[in-house]
């Protein structure tokens, strides 16, 4: 089986990717574990914010998808900065995950000259120093000219819930171990990253009248170039504000000992301007309070995500 690209893994690197190939006109394969999975957000329901939102619409603007599929799953569109100049302001979206990787499947599986495999990729295969293909799980051996590596979590993938640890690339998806090896094999070097993310807590345990309420704006403006403005009007959802406190504080630095970010457990470099609830509340010991965002996770609002409770414990 014959391509001209493949690419392995189906996140938003690989959609985008695997589109622009074929949509170039090569013959292309686009390699993923669960084909149900294509396009999943794999953490916060949010797309852009500062800087983020300019990167979204770069992509936008070489003919990309992710802000189109932005305008047609966002449920709630905000202007960040619109108090300051117009170099500072940044877009950012809530988004229907659910609605989000239905979406961008389905233009995954409909688009002309673009081929998915639900397969595990264990091996590349190289010949004289240049890349050849593709060995998957099952013994098939895809030939290609050009391999994109878009693997996101999934390679040597290992979750920490406090003290439990498991190989994995999600909650319940299997990880890529081979695949890593076989890069190692081809003289490259391998680091290990580090994300955190928080526990989901259920619409009906939540005190929203507690909460500082925060809407969506009133005239959203769209996030691709073309969706046009006149008729964009998203259905809408309002977010909440809230912060943690000196109980919280206590509850969790009395864990410290527990926690994998502090007990050598996690190797990992994690995100310069996303530190973990546990980090935040180790090195700004004089912050009585932090913000947390309380974000629906779909249109139906029945599950909501904890922006700023990022935690391995």
């Amino acid at each position: 089986m014959k391509y001209d690209v493949i690419v392995i893994g189906g996140g938003h690197a690989g959609i985008e990717a695997s589109l622009a190939s074929a949509r170039l006109g090569n013959k292309t394969l686009l390699i993923s574990i669960l084909a149900e999975q294509i396009g999943a957000a794999s953490c916060n329901p949010a797309i852009g914010g500062l800087a983020k939102g300019h990167l979204v619409k770069e992509i936008d603007a070489l003919g990309g998808q992710m802000a189109l599929a932005t305008d047609n799953a966002g449920i709630q569109f905000r202007t960040l900065n619109l108090s300051k100049g117009p170099a500072v302001r940044g877009s950012r979206a809530q988004i229907d995950m659910d609605r989000y990787r239905i979406y961008m499947r389905t233009i995954v599986l409909n688009t002309e000259n673009l081929y998915v495999a639900q397969e595990m990729a264990e091996q590349l295969v190289t010949q004289e120093g240049k890349v050849t293909g593709v060995i998957t799980q099952l013994g098939n051996h895809y030939h290609a000219k050009k391999v994109i590596l878009t693997t996101g979590t999934f390679l040597q993938g290992l979750i920490h819930i406090g003290e439990f640890q498991q190989q994995a690339g999600r909650v319940g998806e299997f990880p890529s171990i081979t695949l890593s090896s076989s890069i190692k094999a081809l003289g490259i070097t391998m680091g290990r990253l580090k994300t955190g993310t928080c526990a989901r807590i259920d619409a009906k345990s939540i005190d929203f009248s507690k909460m500082e309420l925060q809407p969506g704006d009133e005239n959203p403006l769209p996030f691709s170039f073309r969706t046009k403005r006149e008729t964009f009007k998203p259905f809408q959802l309002p977010c909440y504000i809230t912060y943690t406190n000196e109980e919280t504080h206590t509850v969790i630095e009395s864990n410290f000992h527990r926690a994998p970010l502090f007990t050598g457990q996690i190797e990992g470099i994690g995100p310069r301007y996303c530190p973990s609830i546990e980090d935040k509340i180790n090195r700004f010991r004089d912050k009585e309070r932090h913000h947390l965002f309380i974000e629906p996770q779909t249109r139906e609002a029945t599950e909501y995500y904890i922006n700023g409770f990022a935690t391995s414990l």
